[in-house]
């Protein structure tokens, strides 16, 4: 992999931002020019221009995808932070050794069970609904998307 700087920072998904998207609004457009200019076949086109909404509405839900990549990323961001706060260290070894299923459920615990249950799925490895049937004392999290 290249070394990252400000010319290459930005990702694309080559087949979906340039190939899918324009060939779906292309089609659309001329879907649309079809029901306008053929009236004889107009149910097909209508159809056809449906269809093809439909494609483009979901290719545009994968945003959605992305944003949940972003928020389990913020989620290990969290985990990495309380750890120092709590430990004093770092936690690259420690989070390698977790899955994000135990990441993502040690976070509605608060720091003193939060302890206890970082060492179960360490030396036990509990699986995070494990992990959140344990806690006591619930930290709701109301910003999860």
């Amino acid at each position: 992999m290249k070394q990252q700087n400000y010319n290459n920072h930005r990702k694309f998904y080559p087949p979906h931002h340039f190939i899918y998207l324009p060939i779906l609004i292309i089609l659309e457009i001329f879907g649309i020019y079809k029901i306008v200019s053929d009236p004889g076949n107009q149910l097909i086109w209508i159809l056809f221009s449906i269809v093809i909404f439909l494609l483009f509405y979901l290719a545009f839900m994968t945003r959605q995808h992305y944003a949940l990549g972003l928020q389990n990323r913020m989620v290990i961001l969290e985990f990495r932070q309380r750890y120092f706060e709590i430990f004093n260290m770092r936690s690259d070894e420690t989070v390698e050794k977790l899955r994000f299923d135990q990441i993502a459920a040690l976070r509605f615990a608060y720091d003193d069970e939060f302890k206890e249950l970082l060492y179960k799925a360490l030396h036990e490895n509990i699986s995070g609904d494990d992990i959140k049937r344990s806690i006591k004392n619930w930290k709701a999290d109301r910003l999860r998307i």
